[in-house]
């Protein structure tokens, strides 16, 4: 029986191990066996939630408008038709709630105009030097929030992302492009890399 060195051995054992680790894509602890990143997110028209500030006009009413915060709960309180709760509505479904309630009573063919000052922040952990919570700002990509929470560790995979939106149920594997888009309230998990 021929007798093989260990050097040898170890050597056809690494070599099995690399090959393995390059036919099987990285796979989070939440993705099924098969799963590969997706490439971009879907784009969806921002709906409200906890924390963000809004400025509303009420048309010729300026003692009714004003800045308003979408509280815990996801009501906003506004001057005579009090709580309203806006959690998942857009911009313009809000509009149009508060002008159906002002005009419940209180005013002929009210006008309502509203626009989102702050967002609610988003969150970056994992394999990043500064994790933490953020404010979020337009146009945020995920390059901009690793390098606002000052960079990636050594370990850091810097092709793939972990993403839980504000109302998701699970994280999802994006690629990490230069174009990659945060939105308010996500969860960006920066995962270590095998090798």
């Amino acid at each position: 029986m021929p007798k093989y060195s260990i050097h040898a051995f170890l050597g056809v054992l690494l070599c099995w191990l690399l090959a393995a680790c390059e036919s099987v894509p990285i796979v989070s602890p939440q993705a099924g066996a098969g799963d590969t990143a997706i490439s971009e997110r879907v784009a969806t028209e921002y709906t409200l939630g906890p924390a963000d500030k809004m400025r509303v006009t009420v048309f010729n009413e300026p003692e009714l408008s004003g800045e308003f915060v979408v509280d815990g709960q996801g009501y906003v309180s506004m001057p005579l038709i009090g709580e309203i709760d806006v959690d998942g509505l857009t911009v313009r479904q809000f509009q149009r709630l508060a002008e159906e309630k002002f005009a419940a009573g209180f005013l002929r063919e009210p006008r309502v105009n509203a626009e989102v000052t702050n967002y609610r922040p988003y969150y970056i952990l994992g394999e990043i030097a500064r994790p933490g919570e953020y404010p979020y700002t337009n146009g945020l990509t995920v390059m901009n929030a690793i390098a606002t929470a000052e960079g990636f560790t050594y370990r850091a995979n810097r092709k793939i992302v972990m993403i839980k939106g504000v109302d998701d149920d699970q994280e999802y594997r994006i690629e990490l492009k230069p174009t990659t888009k945060v939105q308010p309230g996500d969860t960006i998990r920066v995962v270590e890399r095998f090798f």
